[in-house]
């Protein structure tokens, strides 16, 4: 990787390209109504997966950047749990039929927070109202500091077949600065009653860029991670935006790592796990060469969705839970962010919409653009804009924000077709963004591009 590079755009404020658009640009003018008349539209033979949202943690992580809060009565998780029961119903009458269901992804918060009953209900609410495959991929984002063995039987039981652990780091002056202390040896434990389960698919979440964190230790954390043998590694870079997520106030900003030593910790990481024999999925995936993920990337079939990058081909998702997003043929739509104005829409027999977003033609085709270059590095412009009868000379010509990155290096054109220098990988951001047509870089909405 190249370190002038990163100096150079290192510091750019960029999507990780999740959706296209993304959700800043989601309205209220996609609300219930709409959402309704999608899900009442989808084709018969549609496959779909779900993503439900437990938005609840015993403590905050000072790093966190997603919606969740702290809660000590279990009272409020289980009537949430209910709401997610009544949702759940609720959005197999719009559609009016029981479709199947190839993936099931339960993040958080913390998922594991249920009560184990609790948690097995909700998979049997979700197996009455869809036909979930008996193949299906259902993971379950877990916190090993509160995993009881109650919850690891439920999962079983209700047929987990893949968790994620957030590991972030095992450097103790590091888990102290972001208030999460959680040792090797919890985290082994939980790896060890998991595989005893049967529960053989584990993920493990990295992040770089953390308080005192330095290339040394996040080597050692690497080292320590595998000792562990999951089949996945999430690799993230941690996104400080205090402006949006108060509690991440509590963080030392001069203890942070500025762009050139994030950028270190990033190559350190990738070398160490790619010299470990794990195949690096696109910007921040890793995986063992026989693994779903690896296969699906080495066959171009690799899709990126609000979970990352998935094997899932499905091209319905829908969410469930306080700011949960889903995103249909039609476009994306996003609940309620505020647990208590979620509530009310259910209780009331309505959806939860908030807002989303209606797709157009050039919509559709900037995202196909974009997903390819995040999962493959390379585009071929000429086919995909061939399949939505569109022309490339145009498409190209729109791209202002390619010429620095062709004249930097970063990106090669052959003709039509565009790839990304592979000693350029780390930008691929950057490169996605020359086809955003509503990136807007004067708001800094989004985290660094390294």
């Amino acid at each position: 990787m190249r370190t002038d590079l990163a100096a150079s755009y290192g510091d750019e404020r960029l999507p990780r390209y999740t959706s296209y658009p993304t959700a800043p640009h989601f309205s209220p003018a996609v609300g219930p109504d709409t959402y309704a008349e999608w899900l009442a539209g989808l084709p018969a033979g549609a496959s779909a997966s779900l993503y439900l949202h437990v938005p609840f943690c015993r403590e905050m992580c000072w790093y966190c950047g997603c919606h969740t809060q702290i809660v000590r009565r279990d009272g409020l998780i289980a009537a949430y749990q209910r709401t997610l029961r009544s949702e759940i119903a609720q959005l197999s009458e719009t559609i009016g039929r029981r479709i199947k269901v190839e993936h099931i992804h339960f993040g958080g918060g913390t998922p594991t927070i249920m009560a184990p009953e609790a948690f097995a209900e909700l998979m049997a609410a979700m197996r009455h109202s869809f036909f979930v495959l008996p193949s299906a991929e259902i993971a379950v984002e877990i916190d090993p500091r509160t995993l009881t063995s109650e919850m690891v039987e439920a999962m079983r039981l209700s047929g987990v077949n893949r968790a994620s652990l957030g590991v972030q780091s095992f450097d103790p002056v590091v888990q102290r600065a972001i208030n999460r202390v959680q040792s090797h040896e919890q985290t082994a434990s939980v790896v060890d009653r998991l595989h005893r389960a049967g529960i053989n698919g584990i993920n493990f979440d990295l992040i770089y860029g953390l308080p005192h964190q330095t290339v040394a230790s996040c080597l050692d954390t690497v080292r320590r991670s595998l000792e562990l043998g999951p089949d996945r590694f999430s690799v993230f870079g941690y996104a400080h935006v205090p402006d949006f997520k108060k509690h991440q106030r509590m963080i030392n900003e001069a203890a942070l790592p500025d762009g050139l030593a994030r950028h270190d910790q990033a190559c350190a990481i990738a070398n160490a796990l790619k010299e470990a024999g794990y195949v690096q999925i696109g910007l921040d995936h890793f995986a063992r060469p026989d693994d779903a993920m690896a296969v699906a990337f080495e066959e171009r079939t690799l899709r990126r969705n609000f979970q990352g990058y998935t094997t899932d081909k499905g091209e319905v998702l829908l969410g469930f839970g306080a700011s949960a997003i889903g995103h249909l043929p039609q476009g994306y739509v996003q609940n309620q962010v505020q647990i208590g104005a979620y509530a009310q829409s259910i209780a009331a027999g309505r959806l939860a919409t908030a807002k989303g977003y209606g797709l157009t033609d050039d919509d559709r085709l900037r995202a196909d653009i974009i997903e390819r270059i995040m999962c493959e590095f390379s585009a071929d412009i000429g086919d995909i804009c061939a399949r939505h009868g569109a022309e490339p000379e145009a498409m190209l010509q729109s791209a202002a924000r390619l010429k620095p990155l062709i004249s930097d290096g970063i990106v090669r054109l052959d003709g039509d077709r565009l790839a990304v220098a592979s000693d350029s990988r780390f930008l691929v951001r950057s490169v996605a963004a020359a086809f955003d047509a509503h990136l807007d870089p004067a708001k800094q909405l989004h985290s660094r591009a390294v």
